[in-house]
């Protein structure tokens, strides 16, 4: 039984291993991914952006109040009032725009809108940024188990070695023997080589997302098999997707835009005010006046009709986006639903192939002890348990990353 104790490990080992005492979570990975990406940086800028454009659109309803200081010289001598050479003149100006066919408020609403906008799209990319961390954890995961997958064979065929030496100066073991087993060992340890810089690969990806500097352990997030609603459940949730929100929130920019084009076909009322502190001649008594401003548009050739017209396109294409965007968020739920269920069962075919590998190693150990099958018979059966782990362990990781893809993709948010 001593050829087994290196095997043990393979037959034993627990879904996630660590070899550090301070591991990471994927939700710790992902909070230091949202603190230091620049994407998400960007996007928060954007959102100010638009509030500035709010404040922007805000100020064209409100009053503004100037102060005004001029002082007129002349040609004249003094003998009327309208022939002064020198007139100062100091006041306080008050505006406030009263009807521009409703333009200021769509304004206000566009902006608004944008800014939801904005919103959401940040929230889109915090969602992209969690799966880049969910694929880089749990690819590095994948490997470190590949891995000690790999060192418990390995392991299992240098004692495998081992005790075909000492069968080979028994008379017992042919010397082709040992060497087909040398030949898998290095085999083996050839690919140990490329799953490790795959690791390389995969740990340099994860310490680029969370700007730490080197990554050692990482923690087992997996609770067993995932539990799925029904698929129309999921599908329903399509509208409440970050991206699909945003596109709403564009048609909706675009509706409001058409109103301010259309404003142009109303009269613009406006308020003016005037206190004056210093006026010269026959002014001089007068110190405020206020002048209600309205101007009816008669003709503007067609730029007015032109810009509606533009507009209103705009709109119609808005809306085609935010319907095309919906129906493309449905079937990547529908896609991402299916590849989960496909992957769950994959999972449990090679869970229960592994198991019947692992038994059927045993007894061929017990049967080329007793000559029943040869060393070739023993080697195929090896690398069928450790082909069988492989794709167990590439499967498990598969339905963890596929799930969290179909959590995103119905707007669930990341890490519950």
């Amino acid at each position: 039984m001593r050829i087994l104790c290196g095997i043990v490990l393979l037959l034993f080992m627990p879904s996630g291993i660590s070899s550090a005492s301070d591991v990471l979570t994927l939700e710790e990975c992902y909070e230091l991914a949202l603190a230091r990406s620049e994407e998400l940086l960007i996007h928060q800028e954007k959102i100010r952006e638009a509030e500035g454009r709010f404040l922007e659109a805000l100020g064209t309803v409100m009053p503004t109040a100037t102060f005004e200081w001029s002082r007129k010289r002349q040609d004249g001598n003094n003998a009327s009032a309208f022939s002064l050479q020198d007139i100062p003149e100091r006041k306080f100006v008050f505006t406030q725009p009263i009807f521009s066919g409703f333009k200021e408020f769509a304004a206000l609403a566009a902006s608004r809108a944008q800014r939801r906008e904005r919103a959401f799209e940040r929230r889109r990319a915090e969602h992209l940024l969690f799966l880049d961390v969910v694929d880089a954890f749990s690819l590095l995961r994948q490997q470190r188990e590949d891995l000690a997958t790999l060192e418990a064979i390995r392991l299992a065929l240098v004692e495998r070695l081992d005790e075909l030496a000492a069968r080979q100066r028994l008379g017992r073991s042919r010397p082709s023997d040992r060497v087909s087993a040398e030949a898998r060992l290095r085999r083996d340890e050839a690919e140990i080589e490329r799953v490790r810089r795959q690791e390389a690969t995969a740990r340099h990806l994860l310490e680029f997302l969370t700007g730490l500097p080197q990554i050692s352990g990482l923690a087992d997030d997996a609770a067993g098999a995932p539990m799925l609603d029904d698929e129309e459940t999921c599908v329903q949730r399509a509208h409440l997707r970050p991206d699909v929100q945003a596109e709403e929130e564009a048609w909706r920019i675009v509706k409001h835009e058409v109103v301010v084009a259309q404003s142009g076909l109303w009269p613009d009322v406006d308020v003016e005010g005037n206190y004056y502190t210093r006026r010269v001649g026959n002014a001089s008594g007068v110190d405020w006046d206020v002048l209600l401003k309205v101007e009816v548009p008669i003709f503007k050739g067609s730029e007015v009709l032109g810009d509606i017209q533009t507009a209103s396109a705009k709109a119609r294409q808005a809306k085609w986006r935010f319907e095309q965007v919906h129906r493309e968020a449905q079937r990547e739920i529908r896609d991402a639903y299916s590849d989960v269920q496909l992957a769950i069962a994959r999972q449990q075919a090679l869970d229960r192939a592994w198991k019947a590998a692992e038994d059927n190693y045993r007894l061929q150990l017990d049967d080329y002890r007793l000559n029943i099958v040869n060393n070739l018979d023993v080697l195929q059966t090896l690398q069928e348990l450790q082909d069988v782990r492989r794709d167990l362990i590439a499967a498990t990781y598969d339905v963890q990353r596929l799930y969290q893809r179909l959590q995103i993709a119905t707007a669930h948010d990341p890490t519950t």
